[in-house]
């Protein structure tokens, strides 16, 4: 039986929860904004209204206002967007068990054997567009394909509150003309560099030699050949999958730059906290750190090193990545924004080999008082015992949303 893979997209996610909350907002350009205070005074989402006006996400508030004269900003309320998310992916277990989360506001529904109780994909489609819309007061644009990465060009193909069917039949047709930048896996770097050659279609992509695009991009060439010319195979994942961290990472644009090195401590320090704790979470430890650095120019750097022995300890992340900062950063310009990333992850079960070269015992007694921090944190909240330096003024918004995963490349 073929496969009816449906890829189903919150409109205009952030902007219609915040005008269900409040009814004043409704049909109004309205766009979710960050703090211009704490530096993060761009568009993240908008309403339609607003997209009309040629308001886009990554505008900063002031560009948006340009285009929008009457544009009304409210700031972020990630909580808010979770739950109804959550209540979104409720409507779809009415249909399958097998959803795979694409961000807050996307999904991938497998409903090939739904099919027999709930009729065609397209059908299946619309009915949950119409429940969504009902239930929730939201609406949905959905792709209806024979893979993922079809389906997901159909949910873009129409918006709002629409329902695009793609099969194998007339793919071509309605594909192979769109640009290449529209089909997930293209970003902009990919983009350019196939632009270089004549290759600015999808079209065009699927034509290509097959070893070209291997020579050009390594193994994601012979993977981008595959998706455009309809061959993706990534299944969806079950309801509740949960991917094997390959990086854990935390970052932050700071509230003014920093100009020391004791400022880039207190907030590499800051940011090693959130590491630590999902790497004790997910039962991983870091054999590497990794840094990036943004400067004043907004031009950003990274370096990565290995570390002496595998941990999950906030506080050996944070000297291992500002000993990395320390001798790789020239200051030329000031630091905007920094991230801290442990990586090459292994399970925190595989025993160490130890040598006489690193204190091994010093390292064990650093793990136990993490541990007993994090508990203390869980019971009394992440507040409830903190480093003593960072009781003094430190450039990280104080009261930044919680960490969130973004959405990354399909699974096989």
């Amino acid at each position: 039986m073929e496969r009816v893979i449906l890829h189903s997209d919150i409109n205009n996610c952030y902007a219609s929860v915040e005008c269900l909350y409040d009814a004043s907002l409704r049909g109004k350009p309205v766009a979710v904004g960050g703090s211009v205070e704490t530096r993060h005074g761009i568009v993240l989402a908008k309403s339609e209204q607003a997209k009309r006006c040629g308001v886009k996400t990554g505008d900063a508030l002031w560009q948006a206002r340009e285009k929008c004269h009457d544009l009304v900003v409210v700031p972020p309320h990630f909580e808010r967007y979770k739950r109804y998310s959550e209540l979104v992916r409720g409507v779809y277990r009415r249909y399958t068990d097998q959803i795979e989360p694409f961000g807050l506001d996307e999904a991938w529904l497998d409903v090939t054997d739904s099919q027999r109780l709930l009729g065609a994909g397209g059908c299946i489609a619309d009915d949950i567009r119409r429940t969504v819309q009902r239930e929730l007061g939201l609406t949905v644009s959905v792709g209806v394909s024979f893979n993922k990465i079809f389906a997901k060009l159909g949910s873009d193909m129409k918006k709002p509150n629409a329902v695009t069917v793609i099969d194998k039949q007339d793919f071509r047709e309605k594909i192979w003309n769109l640009p290449v930048g529209d089909m997930l896996g293209c970003g902009r770097s990919t983009v350019k560099k196939l632009s270089t050659y004549g290759v600015r279609t999808i079209g065009q992509l699927a034509a290509c030699d097959r070893a070209f695009l291997k020579a050009l991009f390594g193994k994601m060439g012979d993977v981008l050949w595959s998706y455009a010319n309809g061959l993706d195979a990534s299944r969806v994942q079950p309801d509740g999958f949960v991917p094997v961290s390959k990086s854990i990472g935390h970052g932050a644009t700071c509230i003014h730059d920093l100009e020391s090195e004791h400022e880039v401590w207190l907030v590499l320090l800051s940011l090693a906290q959130e590491v630590g704790r999902r790497l004790h979470e997910e039962g991983l430890a870091a054999t590497a750190v990794q840094i990036g650095v943004k400067n004043s120019a907004l031009f950003v750097q990274q370096f990565q090193k290995p570390l002496p022995l595998p941990t999950q300890s906030a506080i050996e992340l944070a000297r291992a990545a500002f000993g990395l900062f320390c001798e790789q950063y020239r200051w030329t310009l000031h630091v905007r924004a920094l991230t801290i990333r442990a990586i090459r992850l292994q399970p925190d079960t595989i025993p160490v080999q130890t040598d006489l070269f690193t204190d091994f015992a010093r390292h064990e007694r650093q793990q136990k008082i993490d541990k007993t921090v994090l508990a203390i944190r869980r019971r009394y909240g992440k507040n409830g015992i903190f480093n003593a330096c960072l009781l003094s003024e430190h450039a990280i918004p104080q009261n930044a949303p919680d960490f969130a995963v973004l959405p990354g490349m399909p699974y096989k």
